[in-house]
């Protein structure tokens, strides 16, 4: 089993790597391709901490959502901006992320959130002008209810520590899921019909608007709106390759609340 048998696997049944973004940077981003594995680490994010984890482990992968490298470089130190690309490559540990092309993945992070908050009759909101929405948000019904309701709801399934929502005036019944930064789908979500968006990183501003557009809108956080994914992540890594040990990582949420 090679670093290359793994990423073969995510590009052609998990996220294809032809779905990413234009800007974005996915695939294998450290190591060798041709490394033996015989042991595999989850994460969201590629930090310190994740790599200081995968070599206790003896883990001779990491495959994360955000990238390990997003923005080009001309060099790799122990400079802030790079330590951590330096952690990996000196433990000799290879980094494989997923990080758009898994967010549109049919069974990636918005399915997988849209599931966890228990919703029903999932499907994709489809757009003419964007072609990226065919396989971004997820929208499914909940059992009707109030929206504070709703948002403790969502606060204990993601495990947030704390959200922030806004009120469009409405009973949450259809509601639309974006992980991570989607607020630029605001509109689209209103325009939709759904009454209630969850997604994350949001600004005063974002509400505002929703709430002049008459929508629920609820930033219940980017680690905890994206990070479900990557226990089902796991699970299908654990799957397809049984004689591979495949462990979760440990980090949260690098925010913390008072």
């Amino acid at each position: 089993m090679t670093v290359h048998d793994v990423l073969h696997y995510l590009d052609l049944h998990v996220a294809p790597l032809s779905l990413k973004e234009s800007w974005d940077n996915v695939g294998l981003l450290l190591g060798r391709g041709k490394k033996s594995v015989t042991k595999v680490l989850v994460a969201l994010d590629a930090t310190g901490a994740v790599c200081a984890e995968a070599k206790a482990l003896g883990c001779d992968l990491v495959v994360t959502h955000h990238p390990v490298i997003f923005h080009p470089t001309g060099h790799v130190t122990d400079d802030p901006m790079t330590e951590t690309v330096l952690d990996f490559l000196e433990s000799g540990i290879a980094v494989i992320s997923m990080h758009t092309n898994l967010d549109l993945a049919l069974d990636g992070v918005n399915d997988v959130l849209a599931e966890t908050l228990g919703l029903d009759h999932i499907m994709t909101l489809e757009s003419d002008e964007d072609e990226a929405l065919c396989h971004l948000i997820r929208t499914g019904f909940v059992k009707p209810c109030e929206l504070p309701d709703f948002a403790a709801f969502v606060k204990d399934r993601l495990g947030c520590p704390g959200l922030r929502y806004a009120s469009g005036g409405k009973p949450v019944r259809e509601v639309a899921v974006g992980g991570g930064a989607c607020a630029g789908y605001i509109e689209f979500v209103a325009e939709s019909g759904a009454d209630t968006f969850v997604t994350a990183d949001l600004k005063y501003h974002d509400f505002q608007l929703a709430e002049k557009l008459g929508l629920n809108l609820i930033d219940a956080g980017h680690f905890e709106t994206e990070n479900p994914v990557i226990a089902s992540l796991a699970a299908r890594l654990g799957e397809q390759f049984p004689e591979l040990e495949v462990r979760i990582a440990h980090h949260g949420d690098c925010i913390r609340y008072l």
